[in-house]
């Protein structure tokens, strides 16, 4: 009864604010903002060591620079997430534009799975819309770690249903890809992989933003046992509101090729490289370098 509460409670709140035009949406965001960045200075001891240890050549302007902007956009993200709930088709055309889903469709034809890599960066709950710009897979799917708030986790489950993708539990990636192989199916599944590691100590281990970085190799692992393609999708935003993803194709080099993983730590050089081009809008309140 409590969950089913609660719930009720989330879903009327995300409810109100997704019935917002998006000019409200903005103003109830920067009142966030304010509350957020100002008055709780939401894990900002945590937030300027990230910084000042991935960027060390920047001053202190510069890196305050940064921090505004990631609470911006972190703020942005709350009430962006919640409009998913009834944003239109034609809000999201608007919104969101997309280059390289004829990639996709290739390679899917072509008979390989899509193992797609991406990051926290801008707003990753929007991503799903991208599967208006390709038509071969049939199958979209995100991997995601359920949350604790069981009523929290249905409600974000149901705004991110909005583009019908399948939401795959991480303990059941590996069996349901491996299904959906055998079966003959044509899918593409989305990894964010760019948290900690689960594990206290890993084995593997790379250069990522001036840091020394474990790093689970859990989707390469995967798509080696599907004959997977490699894609990244890099996020811009032109306008607040606005963002344009890409797909790339992840190539690492023939040296990279002898190594372990060369795919995971390709993806991670060209996050990196999206991240340097406006860090702000990376998750720096996340944990990433917990365990070294």
């Amino acid at each position: 009864m409590r969950e089913k509460l609660t719930y009720g409670l989330y879903r009327g709140l995300f409810g109100a604010i997704a019935l917002l035009p998006f000019p409200f949406l903005y103003g109830l965001s920067d009142i966030l903002y304010f509350i957020i960045a100002k008055c709780m200075k939401y894990r900002q001891g945590l937030i300027r060591t990230n910084l000042r240890n991935s960027f060390p050549e920047k001053d202190n302007n510069e890196l305050l620079k940064i921090e505004n902007d990631f609470y911006r956009q972190f703020c942005d993200n709350i009430v962006e997430t919640a409009k998913l709930l009834h944003i239109s088709d034609k809000q999201v055309d608007k919104r969101i534009t997309v280059t390289g889903g004829e990639i996709v469709d290739r390679l899917t034809s072509e008979g390989h799975p899509v193992i797609l890599y991406l990051g926290h960066y801008g707003n990753w709950e929007w991503v799903p819309a991208i599967v208006r710009h390709f038509s071969v897979p049939e199958i979209c799917a995100q991997v995601y770690k359920p949350l604790h708030d069981k009523a929290f986790d249905r409600i974000m489950l149901k705004i991110r249903s909005r583009f019908n993708p399948v939401s795959i539990p991480q303990k059941k990636v590996f069996r349901t890809l491996i299904g959906w192989r055998n079966e003959g199916r044509r899918f593409i599944t989305g990894f964010i992989a760019d948290q900690r590691s689960n594990l206290s100590i890993s084995h593997h281990r790379t250069v990522f933003l001036n840091q020394t970085t474990p790093f689970n190799p859990g989707g390469e692992e995967i798509g080696g046992r599907i004959n997977a393609a490699y894609l990244y999708l890099d996020v811009e935003k032109p306008l607040r509101g606005h963002y344009h993803f890409t797909f790339k194709e992840i190539t690492p080099s023939e040296a990279d090729m002898d190594g372990d993983s060369p795919y995971t730590r390709k993806y991670m050089s060209m996050l990196e490289e999206t991240i340097r081009r406006r860090p702000g809008l990376w998750l720096w309140s996340h944990r990433r370098w917990r365990y070294q």
